[in-house]
């Protein structure tokens, strides 16, 4: 297979945004001796892995406004080691165990661990030894899918759906990758409760269980078998270790700065127009480059370059999701890293938030607790809790969310109250200080629909027919993000932005463990 690239001179590229895609995309070009200017309207590197400071009288909370949940750091690795940088210098991670606690209706509780001895024993204790037995099966066919899909599938550029033909897509087809994911995860698990912690990840793609392709098991793989990760300082710190790292091997980033427009010639960008972002009517200046790499979400993206591309099927975005961050005055020390409240109702909550555009009757939630990893976090004997309840996105459920936010805040935390996990005890009556996010700020933000997981993982945008990295009728425009290929979540986002690079430099890079 030939891999189209950007035609013309590529020796300086400019990269609008500073969040995981746009560094990522940077360290591999630096790498390959390009000259790279960064151009983000934010005042910190990051992107979508943003920063929030509640200050309290007795001391700061640092919030992570984005992602909690790190897998795959080996990614990040290879970005580091493009400009010479290893992770361990830049990141301190903890390995997170349990990777997950999760809890369910009828009051059983499973950690989940990465370490495969130690879940087959707590499947066993838990559910029984078929069920343990099927784990471990299980956890053999998520291994082999990884294998199957990371850098023929997840890690590649597509220029064709012909691109995919070969063995490794009959390896794919195989081991069940074009079938249903919740079935086949099914027939390992006899026990409903192991079937929802090995399928939820589904959601991450926007798709129910039932009805995604098998092949985003290998979401649920980099889950609970390749680990769940944590650094120490906040998820923010990663972008940081990112942007520290870019300019240390050459790069420039300017940071409160908005790109407003494109000056093109000849079917090429030759220059961007970019303005203060505090200042929305100040004046622009020009910046030249050879190549523009582009990482905002895709209705941004298509204002920039003046056209969405034509779809048969419009677009269809994920579902969206309510965040509440809250400083609890205690420290509730029983509470995991990260843990997983699953309701009574199951198939019926996909229901409600994809298709029907209602809240879910009987949520499920992923409830966060950093300073579990690191109490500095926190003013001293205090905790930071992040809640989350995925809800429909703007365009299945355009709520007024001004009205019904507050009173849904209050809804989850009942919930929560009501639930008696071990440790929480009366959450609400414990928040000294919190801030609630909804998909009408997700919009504000300009990501479409509200949610800040782009474009589902429908099979229509899947693979080669997700929206390319290379834009029609541009010469010397690339795309990264989670709009683009491979996806959403962390692990795809990095890729994008190493996929970027290759399209730029033609430079094949393989072998994420």
């Amino acid at each position: 297979m030939t891999l189209r690239t950007v035609k013309g001179p590529t020796d300086h590229v400019v990269v609008v945004g500073a969040g995981f895609a746009g560094l990522t995309a940077a360290l591999h070009l630096l790498g390959a001796g390009r000259r790279v200017t960064v151009v983000e309207r934010g005042g910190h590197p990051g992107g979508r892995a943003g920063r929030l400071d509640l200050q309290t009288e007795r001391g700061t909370f640092h919030v992570d406004t984005g992602p909690t949940v790190l897998t795959m750091p080996s990614l990040f690795d290879e970005a580091f080691a493009a400009v010479g940088e290893k992770l361990v210098d830049r990141l301190d991670l903890v390995e997170l165990d349990p990777g997950y606690r999760t809890h369910f209706a009828d009051g059983s509780t499973i950690d989940v661990h990465t370490d495969g001895a130690a879940m087959e024993q707590e499947v066993r204790a838990v559910c029984g030894p078929e069920a343990a037995a099927g784990y471990v099966r299980m956890r053999a066919w998520l291994t082999e899918l990884y294998k199957a899909e990371i850098d023929t599938f997840i890690g590649s550029n597509f220029d064709s759906p012909l691109d995919l033909l070969g063995r490794d897509l009959v390896k794919l087809a195989t081991l069940g990758g074009f079938g249903r994911l919740g079935p086949k995860v099914a027939s390992f698990l006899p026990d409903e409760r192991l079937r929802r912690i090995f399928s939820f990840q589904a959601l991450y793609a926007g798709v129910p269980p039932q009805t995604a392709l098998g092949a985003y098991g290998v979401i649920a793989y980099m889950d609970t078998v390749a680990g769940v990760f944590f650094p120490r300082g906040g998820m923010r710190s990663i972008g940081q270790a990112l942007a520290d790292a870019a300019v240390a091997a050459g790069a420039t980033i300017h940071y409160g700065r908005t790109v407003t427009g494109l000056e093109r010639g000849a079917g090429r960008i030759t220059a961007l127009r970019h303005r203060a972002t505090a200042e929305p009517d100040g004046a622009t200046e020009r910046l030249a480059c050879d190549v523009a790499v582009l990482t905002p979400d895709l209705p941004i993206v298509h204002e920039l370059v003046g056209r969405a591309p034509r779809r048969a099927v419009p677009l269809r975005y994920s579902p969206s999701a309510v965040v509440l961050h809250a400083g609890l005055r205690h420290a509730h020390p029983e509470v995991a890293h990260h843990t997983i409240s699953f309701g009574a109702a199951w198939e019926s909550t996909f229901r409600e938030i994809i298709s029907d555009g209602r809240l879910m009757s009987d949520p499920s939630l992923l409830i966060t607790r950093p300073t579990a990893s690191d109490p500095g976090l926190a003013p001293e004997g205090s905790d930071l809790l992040f809640v989350l309840a995925p809800c429909p996105n703007l365009d299945s459920g355009p709520l007024d969310w001004a009205r019904v936010g507050p009173a849904y805040r209050d809804e989850l935390l009942g919930v929560l109250e009501a639930r008696g996990h071990p440790g929480l005890g009366d959450v609400a009556g414990d928040i000294e200080v919190s801030r609630l996010v909804t998909p009408a700020d997700w919009a504000a933000e300009g990501m479409a629909a509200g949610t800040p997981f782009s474009v589902s993982h429908t099979f229509a945008q899947t693979g080669p027919f997700r929206p390319r990295n290379l834009v029609r009728g541009l010469d010397n425009a690339v795309l990264a993000g989670c709009g683009t290929t491979p996806g959403v979540g962390i692990p795809p986002v990095v890729l994008s932005g190493r996929l970027a690079a290759q399209r730029i430099t033609g430079l094949r890079i393989t072998g994420a463990v």
